[in-house]
């Protein structure tokens, strides 16, 4: 008998949690996997295609090639090309002396557009770092603490349990204590669970999620339509008429009214603006799915957690609307499981609960590390019997 209690006592000591003190937590994900893939994507790009355009004005030299005359010397060529980049306006013939004139300005604005679309995509994870992540980081931390103490908890009591029945000389005594305790909940700890449902009472972090991704929408909606209306209506002009007859040269009668000129890096422009399109395009609904999984509860994670003491918001059926910050934090938990070390273990145990043939007799961890430790779940039988033969 003292082999299968010393046995039985190594059993819970390795089933304890290791004591995690000092700086902890250190790899705490505070971003969920696809808003941070959201957030590279969405600045990464447009800084990515920025740099392409600046690599095309740097290695071609400059971004447009006019057609001069022929008595233009090489340095009237350049002033042309470089007045023409300036101004950059087209000049259509719309009467006979008067002229319809469309700025190109777009082709200019390309890189610092980029730069700028890069920085307003950046605002709403400013947004969530300042308004969320110190509330979240704090809340992440105590309640995997409190999470695993549990777990913990639940381990020692079920050694003490295991102590007093090998103390107990009176095997009646020690069950109707035991279950006395469990009908009087002794054996919970209600402090996390009170935590979490007053989490579903607050919407500070369901809130600034909410904003975060709703800005991102607004933020892409804009994109597009800068794209439509500015990009589009110079999509596929690659020549357009310059007039530098303008201060001193208005009077020179050599100079031409119009200067026809080539945009060399339409073709950057172009891939920068479909890129552009596509890449926003495939982020809408990765947005929109993460807004979504705010609409249904995580239940597998708190099934799991089903089996610690006190921890019953599912077989209470105190879960209500999902749209709040317990939600949140179910969804960063799960991001986070990898700092549950308790999770794990409750995994196991769950399976081996669904297997074992007494499902009715287990609820808790504590139930189900008294049956590993040799003891059963409920009053045995024979000892029930005496104590109605004893007391008729």
């Amino acid at each position: 008998m003292s082999l299968a209690n010393t046995a039985a006592e190594y059993m819970l000591s390795d089933a304890l949690l290791p004591d995690r003190r000092g700086p902890r937590l250190k790899g705490l994900r505070l971003e969920l996997p696809l808003d941070r893939m959201v957030k590279f994507v969405a600045v990464g790009s447009p800084l990515l295609l920025m740099s392409l355009a600046f690599a095309q004005e740097f290695s071609s030299g400059s971004p447009i090639s006019c057609f001069c005359p022929s008595n233009f010397s090489a340095q009237q060529a350049a002033y042309v090309d470089s007045s023409c980049w300036d101004s950059l306006v087209h000049h259509e013939q719309d009467e006979p002396g008067q002229y319809k004139m469309k700025s190109l300005w777009p082709h200019k604005a390309l890189p610092y557009s980029l730069l700028a679309l890069a920085m307003v995509m950046y605002l709403p994870v400013l947004l969530w770092q300042y308004a969320a992540v110190p509330a979240l980081s704090s809340d992440l931390l105590f309640i995997i603490s409190e999470l695993d103490k549990s777990y913990n908890r639940s381990i020692r009591l079920v050694q003490h349990v295991l102590k007093i029945r090998q103390k107990s000389s009176d095997p009646h005594v020690f069950w109707d204590e035991l279950e006395k305790a469990r009908k009087e909940r002794y054996f919970e700890f209600p402090l996390l669970e009170r935590y979490l449902a007053c989490k579903q009472r607050s919407h500070s972090l369901v809130a600034t999620y909410l904003l975060r991704n709703g800005l991102l929408l607004l933020f892409t909606s804009v994109t597009y339509l800068y794209l439509g209306h500015f990009h589009l209506d110079v999509f596929f002009q690659e020549e357009f008429s310059c007039s530098i007859k303008a201060k001193l040269l208005s009077d020179e009668t050599h100079v031409p009214d119009l200067i026809t000129c080539r945009l060399t890096s339409l073709s950057v422009f172009q891939i920068v603006s479909l890129s552009s399109v596509a890449i926003y395009t495939l982020l809408v609904p990765v947005i929109i799915y993460n807004l979504t999984r705010l609409c249904q509860w995580d239940k597998r994670l708190l099934s799991i957690y089903e089996m610690l003491p006190a921890f019953d918001l599912l077989s209470r059926k105190m879960l209500g609307c999902p749209i709040n910050d317990l939600n949140v934090i179910l969804l960063f938990l799960r991001a986070n499981i990898s700092e549950l070390i308790s999770f794990s273990w409750l995994s196991v145990l769950c399976v081996l609960k669904d297997t074992t043939s007494q499902k009715h007799n287990i609820d808790t961890v504590v139930d189900f590390m008294t049956l590993l430790a040799g003891l059963e779940p409920s009053k045995p039988k024979h000892l029930a019997q005496q104590g109605c033969d004893e007391h008729p």
